[in-house]
């Protein structure tokens, strides 16, 4: 039976089998907003259904709606999508244990969740509070109408639709994905005109069809920012991985006008990890697409401007004025620049794994795909703590994950907490000093041969999912002799410009070099691009924040 207090205000409503859970999360609810906020509860997904209906018939507002997941008859996911048809607007939270994240991780695309909220939330001033306080921000800024969706009509070996899934979902951009094979998928192509020989459709929320859309002009129709809204700032920030972020959230809360230039997601290769559990201050990990929606907001709360789907192709210098430019030869100028564009992983020269690329052959987590993978046998190729994260990730629902690693064991690698998870799944497999030789396939992987690197010996295995983690090649090649890079392409900056004590040939202050400015004064390098990085996410984050705190220093003397 739902309960509610005073009928004149907006509706946060909660639902949880458990009577007492679901009291105490009332309680808390109402201590923090019970003065703004009509706090309803229900203990069933039947009759928190039934509430929502009664709320609608009477025309009141529904802000935000919390349900626990495991619930009897319904659980979480399913009340959730049956409530997203009555309040469509309403801002969408699940209540899970750490077992479930990866029901929570599907409930994404599934009722497009907005957060999940582990159990037990206390204190509620730091686990819950400021979830809701930023959902309701963002309800509130909607105008409390429906929130249209994105329509994505793919097949599930289309290499343009996997690539599709995966920029809609890690810019965090609601979708719904269906296939062209399917009934509905059939009515959406003919709809918009398509054969479905080209795809994916996408239609986006005001009915504009794209066939085989770039990711320009599909960040340009679902709403993200592409266009710098001013010529000239102070700070411009090439890259939005955690350092990227960082410097963003650092510069824009202290004052200068910032702007930072994705190529593709907010995130870098931490936004697709599946679980960081080695992160300050989050005891039960998260997730990298969680890790990278805080920051986002939080640097747009801040002022700073977000860019998306931007490629940056050159970087030059005129006067006092640092020039970044872009492919469709546009350009930004900043009085200073922080190079922030992280790594890729490296691609797997065996033959045939460039053809099979988002058929089967993946590089990175794509949590995305991820989904299809639930009852199949997976290899994952690395030996590095991306892959050790990837691997226990998948594990939770793929009958087998065979790791292949080049060298003799983990340990020279990989991080001990993660071995130890490794080592306590039962369905992950190891096979140290093992490449991957080729890769076959049709329309999709279908087989691996792979080559032990000790006895030569080769061995063919069936095989439809490979996730490839094997090194990191910085994302520098456009800067090309503009600042000082290493033979790998990893940038110089700070002591690596002076090992004799001397500054470059090139540089022309009288001061050396910041500690992360590179051989271009006003020009800074922060994360994984950088020469003797640390290669992890919070040294990342604090070389953004330190390379704002060195911009300010170059302005002042500027």
């Amino acid at each position: 039976m739902a309960q509610a207090t005073d009928a004149t205000r907006t509706v946060i409503l909660t639902v949880d089998d458990d009577p007492g859970v679901s009291r105490a999360i009332a309680r808390d609810l109402r201590r923090r907003f019970g003065g703004d906020y009509r706090i309803v509860r229900a203990e069933s997904g039947e009759s928190a259904l039934e509430a929502l209906r009664e709320l609608k018939l009477r025309g009141d507002l529904v802000a935000v709606i919390l349900a626990d997941y495991r619930m009897p008859q319904m659980n979480g996911i399913e009340f959730l999508e049956q409530a997203l048809g009555v309040y469509p607007g309403a801002r969408r939270v699940l209540l899970t244990a750490y077992a479930d994240t990866d029901a929570a991780i599907d409930a994404i695309n599934v009722v497009d969740l907005d957060h999940y909220l582990l159990k037990p939330w206390d204190p509620p001033e730091e686990k819950l509070y400021p979830v809701l306080d930023d959902l309701l921000t963002a309800w509130r800024s909607s105008d409390y109408r429906p929130v249209p969706t994105t329509k994505l009509v793919g097949h599930r070996w289309s290499a343009p639709s996997s690539r599709a899934r995966e920029f809609l979902a890690r810019n965090q951009v609601p979708y719904r994905w269906y296939s062209s094979d399917e009934p509905e998928g059939q009515r959406l192509l003919a709809a918009a005109g398509a054969d479905g020989r080209r795809l994916p459709l996408v239609i986006t929320p005001d009915g504009t069809a794209l066939i085989e859309p770039e990711s320009t002009e599909l960040a340009a129709h679902v709403g993200l920012a592409t266009t710098p809204t001013a010529a000239f700032y102070d700070l411009v920030i090439i890259g939005g991985g955690p350092a990227g972020l960082g410097s963003a959230v650092y510069g824009a809360s202290e004052g200068l006008r910032t702007v930072l230039v994705e190529r593709s997601a907010t995130g870098g290769q931490a936004g697709q990890s599946s679980r960081i559990e080695n992160y300050l201050g989050f005891p039960d990990g998260v997730s990298g697409a969680q890790l990278t929606d805080r920051a986002r907001r939080q640097a747009s709360r801040f002022g700073a401007e977000i860019l998306t789907a931007r490629d940056v192709t050159g970087l030059e210098v005129n006067g006092p004025a640092r020039v970044v430019r872009f492919s469709d030869g546009a350009a930004v100028a900043a009085h200073s620049v922080i190079l922030a564009t992280g790594v890729s992983y490296r691609q797997l020269g065996a033959p045939g794994c460039d053809e099979l690329t988002g058929c089967g052959v993946y590089y990175g987590s794509s949590l995305t795909e991820a989904l299809s993978c639930e009852g199949q046998d997976v290899y994952v190729v690395g030996g590095a703590n991306s892959a050790g994260q990837a691997a226990v990730f998948l594990a939770r629902g793929a009958k087998s994950v065979t790791m292949l690693v080049r060298g003799e064991s983990l340990t020279a690698s990989m991080s001990y907490y993660l071995i130890q998870q490794i080592d306590e799944a039962p369905n992950i497999t190891v096979r140290p000093r093992t490449v991957v030789k080729e890769a076959h396939g049709e329309e999709h992987l279908e087989r691996l041969i792979l080559r032990d690197t000790v006895t030569g010996a080769t061995e063919v295995v069936d095989a439809q999912w490979m996730f490839v983690f094997i090194g990191a090649a910085p994302l520098t090649d456009w800067l090309g002799g503009t600042v000082l890079r290493d033979e790998n392409g990893f940038i110089l900056a700070g002591p690596d410009l002076t090992p004799d004590g001397r500054p470059p040939a090139e540089w022309a202050l009288d001061r050396p070099p910041y500690y992360l400015e590179t051989s271009i004064p006003g020009v800074f390098v922060a994360g994984d691009a950088r020469a003797r990085s640390a290669k992890r996410v919070a040294s990342a984050v604090g070389e953004g924040a330190m390379a704002v705190m060195l911009v300010h220093r170059f302005l002042e003397q500027s």
